[in-house]
């Protein structure tokens, strides 16, 4: 369900050094223009969660998500962590970069 690459698993343990490992939420956060996209947070696992342990973390994530997206992998960017799924989400109605509010500068 979840893959982590080396370089998160090393942010996530430069992270939680002398801390305890909390549940950590693959869940799905608005998108704007480019549509919804996978994001992650300290949260606790419900009823309505698969739970997960990677490498020494437990992730969670809502079960009607993970049957949408079957997995996610996990990765570091110079701009923090992206979450990829594996069925890709669907894209926003804006048309991406300039699509609705000229949000990169384009006009």
């Amino acid at each position: 369900m979840i893959k982590l690459s080396d370089s998160a698993k090393k942010e996530l343990d430069a992270y939680f050094e002398g801390k305890d490992k909390g549940t950590i939420r693959v869940f799905l956060a608005p998108g704007g223009c480019s549509g919804p996209r996978l994001a992650l947070a300290l949260d606790d696992a419900g009823d309505e969660d698969e739970k997960e342990e990677v490498a020494g973390y437990t992730f969670c994530i809502n079960k009607d998500l993970l049957s949408q997206i079957k997995s996610a992998e996990i990765d570091l960017t110079p701009l923090g962590f992206a979450v990829e799924p594996e069925v890709p989400l669907p894209a926003g109605s804006g048309g991406g970069c300039g699509g609705c509010c000229g949000g990169c500068g384009s006009n």
